[in-house]
C-alpha cells in the first residue's frame, strides 16, 4: 500500500524538487500540494494523509501554528522542510518525525523516508494489536454472557410416525415414570424422557417445574391458587389445575420476575 503524501511549501521550485526526489520511491504517492497554511489546514481537515512534508514559513501562518491548530495527535507523520536550521529544536518539540533543510539532498531524504515507513509500520502494528484485543474482548463477553440455545421443536416418536412439536405450543408437561407426557391443546404426546431430563433442556424463562410431577409453560398460566404457606395450585388458561409445591411456587415467582 502506498503512503498518501502531501507537500506544503510556498516556493514552486521547492515543491518541484521534493516531488522529483520522492518520485523514485514507489511506496510514496503524492496526493496533494499546498502553497500556504490555509490550504494545508483545509486539506488536513478534509482528507487523510499518511505523510506531510511541511514548510515552516508559509503565507498565512507557520508550520508550527498548523500543528497547534490541528493537534499533534491528529497530524500525519510530519517532516518539516525549511531553509533555517534554528527551527530544528522547535520542530522535534511538536513531535515532527524529522527535519530537512533546503535544498533537500537525495541521500538525506531517503534516510528520512526509511524512518517514515518504520514509524507508520509501528503505528499500524499498534492499531492491529488494539483491534485484536477488541475482538478477543468481544468473544470473551459473548462466551461469558451465558446465552444458551434451547430447542424450538421436539421430535416425538409414535409408532412408525414422528411428530414435530413446537415447544412454545406445549401448555404443560406431566411426569409418567420414564416418560414425559406433553400436553399440547387437546393432544397428549408421550416422549421417552424423564421429566427431570426434559426440564434440563427447556428454557427456564418459559418453563417452570412447579411440582415434581409437572412443568408449566408460563405463557399459559392464568392464576395461582394458594393453600396455606407451602402449597397451592396453578390454573392454566385451558382450565387445567396443577398441583404446586413450595419450591415450585418460588421457582414460578423467580421466572416471572426474570
Amino acid at each position: 500500500m502506498k503512503l498518501k503524501t502531501l507537500i506544503a511549501d510556498d516556493e514552486p521550485l521547492a515543491r518541484e524538487r521534493l516531488r522529483f526526489l520522492l518520485a523514485v520511491d514507489e511506496e510514496i504517492a503524492i496526493a496533494g500540494e499546498c502553497r500556504n497554511s490555509r490550504e494545508v489546514m483545509a486539506e488536513l481537515k478534509e482528507n487523510h494523509y499518511d505523510v506531510l512534508f511541511l514548510d515552516i514559513q508559509m503565507p498565512g501562518g507557520s508550520g508550527f501554528e498548523i500543528v497547534e491548530q490541528i493537534g499533534a495527535a491528529q497530524m500525519p507523520t510530519t517532516v518539516f522542510v525549511t531553509a533555517h536550521n534554528h527551527y530544528a529544536v522547535k520542530a522535534f518539540e511538536v513531535s515532527a518525525l524529522d527535519y530537512l533543510t533546503k535544498p533537500v539532498e537525495p541521500e538525506r531524504l531517503m534516510a528520512t523516508l526509511a524512518r517514515v515507513k518504520e514509524r507508520i509500520a509501528s503505528q499500524d502494528a499498534v492499531k492491529t494489536h488494539e483491534q485484536l484485543k477488541s475482538v478477543l474482548a468481544a468473544l470473551n463477553n459473548s462466551l461469558n454472557s451465558g446465552q444458551r440455545e434451547y430447542p424450538k421443536r421436539l421430535v416425538v416418536p409414535s409408532g412408525s410416525r414422528d411428530s414435530f412439536v413446537n415447544v412454545g405450543d406445549i401448555e404443560w408437561v406431566e411426569a409418567a415414570d420414564y416418560y414425559s407426557c406433553l400436553h399440547v391443546g387437546t393432544k397428549s404426546l408421550m416422549l421417552r424422557e424423564t421429566i427431570k431430563q426434559l426440564a434440563d433442556t427447556l428454557d427456564p424463562r418459559t418453563f417452570v417445574r412447579v411440582h415434581r410431577s409437572a412443568i408449566v409453560n408460563l405463557g399459559h398460566v392464568r392464576e395461582v391458587l394458594r393453600e396455606g404457606r407451602n402449597e397451592g395450585w396453578v390454573l392454566l388458561a385451558s382450565g387445567q389445575r396443577l398441583k404446586m409445591s413450595k419450591t415450585g411456587w418460588q421457582a414460578l415467582l423467580a421466572a416471572s420476575r426474570s
